[in-house]
């Protein structure tokens, strides 16, 4: 993968999640992750950030696949890009789609993130390793 992709994948991650800077990470999946994924996907036209996260919030409560739900609420609430009332209206819409079970984990996730937010600065730390 190109450098160019690759930086602007990291700027991209990190302006998407909130985490301000990313190291540069080895091996070939954090390549693909940083230069596919944000480098070109999350760089197209025609959909902005809150778009795609949007439909990340849908596919992923689908899947239930709540572990990686907290980074994408932190960033919508860090971003400004959804609001705390906005965030519970998802969790009722979505429920009635995915079901009670998965739902009532999604609203879960909800307030628990949106309680550690209060009071919290926009800048959210990388989760994973630091280099």
């Amino acid at each position: 993968m190109s450098d160019e992709r690759r930086k602007r994948g990291m700027e991209t991650m990190g302006r998407v999640y909130a985490w301000g800077t990313v190291p540069d990470l080895p091996g070939d999946y954090f390549d693909i992750t940083a230069s596919h994924l944000f480098g070109d996907i999350w760089n197209r036209e025609g959909l902005s950030v809150r778009d795609r996260r949007l439909l990340l919030f849908g596919a992923i409560a689908a899947l239930g696949e709540a572990s990686v739900l907290p980074v994408q609420i932190d960033a919508a609430l860090a971003n400004d890009e959804l609001s705390a009332d906005q965030l519970r209206e998802i969790a009722i819409f979505l429920t009635h789609y995915i079901g009670w079970p998965r739902g009532a984990a999604f609203n879960n996730l909800v307030e628990a993130r949106i309680s550690s937010h209060k009071g919290s600065g926009t800048q959210q730390e990388f989760p994973g390793p630091k280099s």
